[in-house]
Order: structure tokens, then sequence, then C-alpha cells
């Protein structure tokens, strides 16, 4: 069956406005919109290709340098939980600006920092001030009208994964070259630049919510707890973004080893590499606007497990492991969108809280699969690391197919039909 909105039991959304409508989005504003996501996203994935270098600066070991990496999502998960929920209560221009200049003195501190201790407390804080792509997603989907919202986030979502990939392949060269530290400077810059061009093309975005800020968190329980459908899309979130994190968190680990004896620049080539799949972020876009969001999804669970068995088989050839990249980007990027359009279909006036409740959920899950991934290289090495990602992606087939859908046993109850 597929999910019903109008069924789900409504929360009580605590004061709030209608909302006004919208002239159609200009494509020069989502183009705007969609490099911002990628440029401020690529701050959380700048240190994965670095790892190496990092733990030989410090004298640590793999396992326990990739903290830093664990770290910053963690940052980024509370972001989304505190922060970005303000995009319903504050104009979101302002507080987009605030934060992007936050980030910048964060990482001009990770670039200074001379002890570990200070880089991870440096990169918690970048975690959380670089959630403005959360509050700009959102911004776009109140923009668009219903026939164009999936491709319309598609677009903005295709820059926020190509910031993510392309990240590692501009950090890996820039480590490798001119070291880790000046990685951290250059992105200090790009913040800065970023927020005096936004600050003349960005609209203003009023907010729909006049509650209270702890009225506004009150009402992220209430969401939860009354839309089923928001609750499978968050578990599914969590399982893909883990298992997607647990082989971007390793990779370089996995490529520095005596099986392949590359260096940073090359391992973050494969974000490069990686970047394809922003190409499906129309295509999921469009599959969920006229397919419905649950057949995108599919092919795109589909296709993250289909990646971990083939980089468990075949990761240790260079022409396996690159077309497992680009099958689990893909997929990654279907799951994403299809999820995100699903969940800003439910309830119009608070999109900014809906997507504070999934993206929490996957960047709980991005944490995880970090911890999980690093645990599983230093006992296991790749066929651990491939294990973690296959489970999390079972996982996620399987809650998005059971959970909260007549005929499910004890999640029948929860069903929204």
């Amino acid at each position: 069956m597929k999910d019903a909105v109008v069924a789900a039991p409504q929360p009580v959304i605590e004061d709030a406005r209608p909302i006004p409508s919208h002239p159609p989005v200009a494509p020069a504003l989502v183009w705007l919109m969609a490099i911002t996501c990628g440029l401020v996203v690529a701050n959380i994935y700048y240190n994965q290709p670095l790892l190496a270098e990092i733990g030989k600066t410090f004298g640590l070991s793999d396992s326990r340098v990739s903290l830093v990496a664990t770290i910053t999502q963690v940052g980024y998960t509370l972001g989304l939980l505190f922060v970005v929920p303000l995009g319903d209560k504050r104009e979101r221009k302002s507080l987009i600006l605030a934060l992007l200049l936050c980030a910048a003195v964060c990482l001009a501190g990770a670039a200074f920092a001379p002890s570990f201790a200070l880089l991870v407390a440096a990169s918690l804080l970048i975690g959380i001030f670089s959630s403005v792509p959360q509050l700009l997603i959102p911004m776009a989907a109140s923009l668009a009208s219903n026939e164009e919202r999936g491709r319309v986030v598609g677009k903005v979502m295709s820059g926020l994964l190509i910031g993510i990939l392309v990240s590692r392949t501009i950090s890996g060269y820039v480590g490798a070259h001119f070291g880790w530290r000046t990685m951290f400077w250059v992105g200090a810059g790009v913040m800065v630049v970023l927020t005096g061009i936004l600050a003349r093309m960005l609209p203003r975005n009023q907010p729909t919510f006049t509650g209270s800020y702890a009225s506004l968190l009150r009402s992220l329980g209430t969401l939860t707890r009354d839309l089923p459908t928001l609750r499978r899309s968050a578990l599914v979130g969590l399982c893909m973004f883990a298992g997607f994190s647990a082989f971007w968190t390793t990779l370089v680990f996995f490529l520095e080893s005596s099986t392949y004896n590359y260096h940073s620049d090359v391992a973050g080539l494969f974000g490069l590499i990686g970047a394809s799949g922003a190409l499906a972020s129309p295509l999921a876009g469009r599959s969920a606007d006229r397919k419905g969001a649950d057949f995108a999804l599919n092919i795109g669970i589909l296709l993250c497990v289909g990646s971990f068995v083939l980089l468990l088989f075949g990761g240790y050839y260079l022409v396996g492991l690159i077309l497992a990249v680009v099958i689990l980007d893909v997929g990654q990027q279907m799951t994403h969108i299809s999820n995100q359009s699903r969940i800003f279909s439910l309830l119009p006036e608070a999109r900014s809280r809906l997507n504070t409740v999934y993206m929490t959920a996957a960047f709980i899950g991005a944490s995880l699969g970090s911890w999980l991934g690093g645990q599983a290289w230093a006992h296991f090495h790749w066929p651990g690391v491939c294990a973690v990602g296959l489970a999390f992606g079972v996982a996620g087939y399987l809650v998005n197919r059971f959970y909260g859908r007549p005929g499910a046993g004890v999640a029948t109850a929860l069903s929204e039909e």
C-alpha cells in the first residue's frame, strides 16, 4: 500500500501561521542553493582522506584517528537536532549567514589545533555549524510547487552529494601536497566568501512557526509519534547512511594498505568517481514525482546492497572497486532523495522539523557507521567493513518493507492506513 498522508493522525503544531503562496522557484536560485549545499557539506568530509596524515601528525592508530570523522558527524547530528528546527521559527537567510561565519571560525581552529584533543573539539563544532544544507533543502521545497518538488529537491541534493564526494578529492590532493592543515584553512576562506555571496543573492524566507523554542523542540516528538511514514523514513535513512559512512570512512585505510599502496591524493580521487551518483538526483526526484517515493527508494536500497556484495568479492581489484563506488553512490542518492520527497509531502508548515527528525536519524546512522567501520577495519579489515555495510543495507530494506505497514505483525498498529 502507498503511504497515506491524509489518514495519519495529525500532530498538534503550536502557533502555526498560514503558509504564503510562492511564485515558481527560479532555476538560478536552485543552482545557488545546490552550490551552497555542496560547499558547506564539504566541511564535514574534508577530514576523511586526511585521517592517515592526521594520525601520523599526532602519532595515533587508524582506529583512534577515525574519531575525527565520527565526532564531526556527531556534531552535524547535534546541529540537525538543535539548530535546523529554528528554520521553522527564525528567518532562514539570517540564520544561514550566522552559521556560515561560525563554521569559518571553527575550520580555522581545526587548522591551527596544536593537539588532537583540540582538533576533535573543533571538529565537533564544525559539524554543528555546517548544518546549513538542511536549512536550504526545506527552503527549496517550500519554494517549489507540489508538481516540481521532487525535481527541485533532487537538483539541490545533487549539489550536496557532489560536495560530499568532490570534497574528498580536493582534500586528498591538498593534504598530499600541502599538508592536512592547509585544507582546513581553505575551507575557512570558502565559508567567508560564500557568506558574502549569499548575503547579496539569497532571498529572505519567513518562518511559519511563532511558538517558543521549547515548544518547537517538543513538536519534534509529536511529529515523530504521529507520523509513521516519518518514522519509517528516518529508520531507513539511519541504516543507509550507516553503511555509506562505514565505507567512506575506511576507504582511505584500504587504499593505503598493502592491497593498493596508494596515498591520500589517490584516495580522494575516489570521491570524484563517486560523484557520478549526483547524476541520479534528478532521476530520483522525477521517479518520486511520477511513480511514488517507494519505487525509487526500493531500487536505491537494492543498489546499495549489491554494491557491498561487489565490494566484498571484487574490491581487491581496481575495476571492481570503482564500479562498486559508482553503484553505492547512485543507490545512496536515490534512497535519500526518495525519503526526503516522501517526508516533505506530509506537513508543509513543518518541513524544517520533518527534515530535522529524518536527518538526525540519518547522521546518527552516519556516526554509528563511521565508528563501526573503524572497528571493523581494525579487527577484520576489508571483509569486516563490507559485512557492516551489507548488514545495514539489508536492515534498511526490511524496515522499509515491513515497518508500519498492515500485515507486518506488531507494526500493524503503527500503520497510517
